[in-house]
């Protein structure tokens, strides 16, 4: 005979076989909300951290179905409408060196005699390269015999004839600018030597020019590493340098305001005895940096002001609006409201406003107090810890107008010098070293400057071989 269960026999029953299943259910949604937490994570771009933006494209090929990258509607080549029409100003007088005058004898009509016209001549300008670009000088001090001391004498060639040597500081100059400036090889200036100047040059003889060139630097180098600590606003970044297979690194110490520059050092270490060593513990500007560990540990251990990068943080603010947790989500989509008012408010400031500096106080207060109460979520807590420790160390712009906001400008000092290393593959020794460092501190302050860099180069060549005082790069 069948039993008969009771309803709450039926209940306990099903719950006991449901229970399982929802326990698994479970499991799978928090593996649900992992990988998806992962597939935000490997989706992240330069505009959700800190990678560059060269790895978008690869990111956006992999994600691309066909393999090939999404091209959205792009604007046509060349010039827009509405934008001003350019064009290149003649060459002056003063820099024409022969002028051809092409005529008719006689009307090719008629067969009349022509006489002149009060339309304008049709002019082309054209540059050309002459056959023979390099000029060889010969240097000869003759030998005099002198019957009365029974000697032969030879006159002190000119210090700065001897000092250059084979290659003149035109062309010294040269080459320093393209191995320094255009990412040029050794092999690759040779040849361009041998094929377009007819000047053959083994690599030896170029790394001993470009040495040259780099104790010519040497002294403006010097000069900016001793201005450094004495500006009010730094902004440093580093990046890796490569050597033989060891991994270095490259600082960057940006100054901008009317006298700007930029100083590389490379060093083994990314540590924060690097800063020390080049601020030194009386730093009295503001430090401009990105949140890396050694500038926190450097701000522990001295008194100096720190200004930690907005763009940085925006990047991991829209890094939290990627992630499947809705409350997450809703936290990042807040603190970007917040961080949009904040600078609408900053970007709009008059000097001494009093009304401005209030609303700017309540935009920070608004977004302390968001920032700081988020869902209890392990990226979240992260960040909101961030500004329980270092929230003076977000607003000090707010406070200095000398002060940026971001160190975007350090790392766009310093994507030259990324692209020089995916080129040249970085440095082999110390000599190498010493060149990078002067070459990139000129290349990188003459741009910042308005300077022409082969002109530079050219007076420190100068100054080197008369043993002149050297050109500076600083303004003041």
């Amino acid at each position: 005979m069948a039993r008969t269960f009771t309803e709450r026999e039926v209940r306990e029953l099903i719950a006991e076989a449901v229970a399982p299943l929802r326990k698994h259910v479970a499991e799978l949604e928090a593996e649900i909300m992992r990988l998806r937490a992962e597939i935000a994570r490997l989706k992240k771009d330069s505009s959700t951290s800190s990678k560059p933006p060269s790895t978008d494209f690869l990111q956006a090929t992999a994600s691309s179905p066909s393999g090939q990258k999404r091209r959205g509607r792009k604007r046509r080549a060349g010039g827009q409408p509405g934008h001003a029409r350019h064009e290149r100003p003649p060459f002056p007088p003063e820099r024409i060196d022969e002028t051809y005058e092409y005529f008719h004898q006689a009307c090719p009509d008629c067969g009349g005699c022509l006489s002149g016209s009060r339309e304008p001549d049709r002019v082309v300008q054209q540059a050309e390269l002459v056959p023979q670009p390099i000029r060889v000088e010969e240097h000869r001090a003759l030998a005099q015999w002198c019957p009365r001391c029974h000697k032969t004498h030879r006159i002190a060639l000119p210090p700065e004839v001897t000092r250059a040597g084979l290659v003149g500081p035109r062309l010294t100059a040269l080459v320093g600018y393209l191995k320094g400036a255009c990412h040029a090889s050794y092999t690759t200036i040779a040849d361009f030597f041998h094929d377009v100047l007819d000047l053959p040059l083994s690599t030896g003889q170029l790394v001993k020019l470009t040495g040259k060139l780099s104790g010519a630097l040497d002294p403006a180098y010097e000069e900016l590493r001793a201005a450094l600590p004495r500006q009010d606003y730094v902004g440093a970044d580093e990046t890796g340098h490569p050597e033989r297979g060891r991994n270095l690194w490259t600082w960057c110490f940006h100054t901008p305001g009317q006298d700007p520059f930029a100083l590389f050092h490379i060093d083994p270490s990314r540590g924060a005895e690097v800063i020390r060593q080049m601020l030194g513990e009386a730093f009295a500007g503001v430090l401009g940096c990105d949140y890396f560990s050694a500038y926190r540990k450097f701000l522990r251990e001295t008194s100096v002001r720190i200004q930690f990068c907005w763009a940085h943080l925006i990047r991991d603010v829209r890094f939290l609006t990627t992630l499947p947790d809705p409350a997450t989500r809703r936290y990042g989509e807040r603190l970007l409201e917040r961080i949009r008012a904040l600078f609408q408010a900053w970007h709009r400031r008059a000097p001494g406003g009093a009304g401005v500096l209030r609303r700017l106080a309540r935009c920070r207060d608004a977004f302390l107090k968001t920032v700081r109460h988020g869902p209890q979520r392990t990226e979240v807590q992260a960040l909101a810890r961030r500004f329980r420790e270092h929230a003076d160390e977000y607003f000090q712009f707010l406070q200095s107008p000398q002060v940026e906001p971001t160190n975007n400008a350090s790392e766009r000092a310093e994507r030259f010098v990324v692209i020089d290393r995916k080129i040249t593959q970085g440095t082999r020794g110390e000599r190498g070293r010493r060149w990078c460092e002067r070459i990139w501190t000129a290349v990188a302050t003459c741009t910042q400057q308005g300077r022409s860099l082969f002109q530079f180069l050219l007076q420190a060549l100068h100054a080197y071989l008369t043993n002149t005082p050297p050109p500076s790069l600083l303004k003041a």
